[in-house]
């Protein structure tokens, strides 16, 4: 009865939208990818339903759109649902990245309390949208029980955004560092890039290659991530993302520097910093299970199903008390002129079935 369009524009969201691909196809229900890249539908890890262009996302005519981009376009007829492409990596001041309100979802599916209440208060400021609860899609395997990897002892995880201000992978004085600790075999090292970062930048890590030193190109973490003992990062949403394993992580230069995070500063500090997030100090793993506890509390595995099951409720919800959304011309414009489709069509209000029609089990 149902169509769910799962719509992306960068690799990094495959592993995002993939655990609700297959909670909607274990379902039976109709779904379909849209990439608004081409750049991005060439990196494609599988090729079953895959739209050609976005005439053809029209034309199947989604009841819900499942979105993990920050912008959906307008002239959808069904549910624009905002999943989210990462954590708040609090990269930016509060309030004007992760939870920036664009006037274009109808519906916002967080990932725990920390996000939750803040979605609240701004449902209250615009009353253009709903806001439920249901952990993120992205994380499931994390917690799989039939996907279990131990991690490897004296391993470290390097990730790194592609922020040009923020990112460790573009600092000399690491590079030089993690080479010169790669070469004494105290550390096993993974690293994994944000897919943003230059390709000369990928390649200069790369080099580093050997016995204890191997580059990741791929997007699905989840396994990396809980092979590996600690992290070392910068500001990204990663951290958050191996926060949930309860694994301490050491930060170089983070934004806005936390209590449950080893943070340095210097190049030169990375070895002693490491060896203490190797420690597993009691007091960063306490502050960590609080930190996660607000993050994102769930560990069953079944965010994705959350997901489905509170799209397809709020679309047969009562939403008498949910506002137009505003027109936001130069928005939608410039949305019609980067896809190539230009229509005069445009939905302001969430799309509502009817309640005396809903499949029950």
């Amino acid at each position: 009865m149902y169509r769910f369009l799962l719509y992306i524009s960068n690799a990094y969201a495959f592993p995002i939208g993939l655990p609700l691909y297959n909670e909607l196809k274990t379902r039976g229900i109709s779904v379909k990818w849209f990439i608004d890249k081409e750049s991005t539908r060439a990196q494609c890890p599988f090729s079953d339903d895959i739209l050609e262009d976005i005439k053809e996302a029209v034309d199947y005519d989604p009841h819900v759109i499942l979105t993990a981009t920050d912008v959906v376009p307008d002239f959808f007829r069904g549910l624009k649902v905002q999943i989210f492409h990462g954590f708040n990596a609090e990269k930016r001041s509060f309030k004007k990245d992760h939870f920036r309100i664009r006037g274009l979802f109808d519906l916002y599916c967080t990932q725990g309390p920390s996000t939750t209440s803040i979605f609240l208060e701004q449902k209250q400021k615009y009353k253009t949208f709903d806001v439920v609860e249901t952990g993120w899609s992205k994380v499931d395997s994390l917690f799989a029980d039939d996907d279990k990897v131990e991690a490897e002892p004296n391993s470290v995880l390097i990730s790194s955004t592609f922020s040009k201000n923020l990112s460790l992978a573009l600092r000399d004085d690491v590079f030089e560092k993690i080479s010169e600790l790669s070469k004494t075999g105290k550390y096993k090292f993974k690293m994994i890039l944000h897919p943003l970062l230059p390709e000369e930048t990928k390649q200069k890590w790369m080099s580093l290659e050997g016995e204890n030193f191997k580059f990741y190109d791929t997007t699905f973490l989840n396994p990396i991530l809980k092979s590996c003992s600690i992290m070392l990062s910068d500001t990204t949403s990663v951290i958050q993302e191996f926060l949930l394993l309860k694994r301490p992580v050491v930060t170089f230069n983070h934004f806005i520097p936390k209590p449950y995070l080893i943070n340095t500063t210097s190049a030169d500090e990375i070895e002693s910093q490491l060896d203490y997030a190797l420690s597993k100090p009691e007091e960063v793993i306490k502050l960590i299970e609080e930190f996660t506890q607000e993050l994102h509390p769930y560990t069953d595995g079944k965010s994705s199903a959350r997901v489905v099951d509170a799209c397809i409720d709020y679309l047969y919800a009562d939403k008498s008390d949910i506002k137009r959304k505003p027109c936001n011309l130069v928005r939608k414009w410039q949305m019609r002129k980067r896809l190539g489709f230009f229509t005069l069509r445009s939905y302001g209000k969430p799309l509502t079935l009817d309640p005396n029609s809903k499949q029950t089990d």
